[in-house]
């Protein structure tokens, strides 16, 4: 494993053998979904660890319950509205062959989780089935785009201040592999939080009054600068991180809840604050490609780290909008 250094980071979730990976993105409004496919079942497990979630098929993951494998997770825009893109996932996969075997029909199972992209453009457009078909037919085994496509075309960081204040947020990738073990990890970051570079500087996040410089939102707050009720300035739910992160080494259900849980660790390392406001939720896949029995305590250096790096990716690769610049146009990219 190389040390983390400046810049973009190398590797996809798609080094991972198994899994494909594509974005629909609405040329309507800044919105989209984000697919990633294992059609022939991976072993699942979900973490989810804000205050504000939405999410689909969650309860189904728990290690105590029935149902083994999923053969897709969706992230996407639209807020709860958006997880309506699951059943095009479906349909493809179904249209495909896939799914679990129950008597005479194959049922795909596709978890998903969502994130409020509803402060840009007509808030009435967002991701549905017809989105959730297409970014399964986009899908391939190619590294991603990253940056403002897919689940992370609407996104936006730094928003306890409002959201006129905020900058560009968006879905990054990124991988790393240590003799046959391979990590690899999707983040939509669409934070309240600011996104923290390698030395702990902000990358993106809240901007000063008059929008040309950062305003480091934790430094604020300590300092005495920030909203007098925190929640008042925001709305729950308005914010979430959510992910994926997979690899090829065969887990069961209780492994890959607490790869998921510890994956968390790379929020830590990349956002701040995190808070109630944000759903932030991350899903664990383990292909078992690679064969191996599971060290979990290496694997979660990995995912955690892995999910850093794809966060700060996103907002590096990620394109402004209208008073949301991005961390290249305010000279932080």
């Amino acid at each position: 494993m190389t040390a983390a250094a400046p810049g973009r980071f190398p590797g996809a979730i798609t080094d991972v053998p198994g899994l494909r990976v594509g974005h629909h993105t609405d040329a309507r409004r800044p919105t989209g979904c984000s697919v990633v496919l294992c059609p022939q079942g991976a072993v699942c497990g979900v973490a989810v660890r804000g205050g504000a979630p939405g999410t689909r098929e969650t309860d189904l993951l728990r290690p105590d319950n029935l149902v083994d494998q999923v053969h897709a997770v969706l992230l996407t825009g639209g807020s709860a509205f958006g997880l309506d893109a699951a059943t095009g996932v479906m349909r493809w996969l179904e249209e495909h062959g896939h799914g679990l075997a129950v008597g005479p029909a194959h049922v795909p199972i596709v978890p998903a989780a969502v994130l409020f992209d509803l402060w840009v453009g007509d808030a009435r457009i967002r991701p549905d089935a017809a989105s959730g078909h297409a970014a399964c037919e986009a899908a391939s085994t190619r590294p991603p785009a990253q940056g403002s496509v897919g689940a992370g075309t609407g996104a936006s960081v730094g928003k306890l201040f409002g959201i006129g204040r905020a900058m560009k947020g968006g879905i990054g990738t990124a991988s790393l592999k240590l003799g046959k073990v391979t990590v690899g990890a999707l983040v939509a970051v669409n934070a309240i939080g600011d996104v923290l570079d390698e030395s702990g500087q902000v990358l993106a996040g809240a901007r000063s009054e008059d929008g040309r410089s950062l305003a480091p939102t934790t430094a604020a707050l300590l300092a005495g600068r920030g909203p007098e009720r925190l929640m008042a300035s925001v709305l729950p739910g308005s914010a979430t991180t959510i992910g994926v992160v997979a690899t090829d080494v065969r887990l069961n259900k209780a492994q890959a809840q607490r790869l998921a849980g510890m994956a968390h660790h790379g929020l830590s390392r990349s956002i701040d604050p995190l808070t109630m406001a944000d759903g932030d939720t991350l899903f664990a896949l383990g292909t078992g490609q690679a064969g191996g029995e599971a060290d979990l305590t290496l694997l979660g250096v990995l995912a955690a780290e892995t999910v850093a790096r794809a966060i700060r990716n996103a907002v590096r690769s990620a394109t402004g909008l209208p008073n949301l610049p991005s961390a290249d146009e305010l000279g932080r990219g």
